[in-house]
């Protein structure tokens, strides 16, 4: 019986998973920041292409973003 109170008590102590879960939310944040950086982006240049297209005398194809 003491072996599996002690096996439970050294499964309580172990923190190695928690520090799998804090790599598993830093990962999930910087993904998270990624694509809203690309959305940012793909937004600004279909601006520039519609204000090109637009200073040469085309019709603009997208919605602004």
């Amino acid at each position: 019986m003491n072996l599996i109170t002690q096996k439970i008590l050294d499964f309580i102590q172990d923190e190695e998973g928690l520090t799998t879960v804090e790599y598993a939310v830093a990962g999930s944040l910087v993904a998270a920041a990624v694509v809203i950086a690309f959305t940012d982006l793909g937004g600004a240049v279909g601006d520039a292409i519609d204000g090109l297209t637009t200073d040469i005398g085309g019709t603009p194809t997208s919605a602004g973003g």
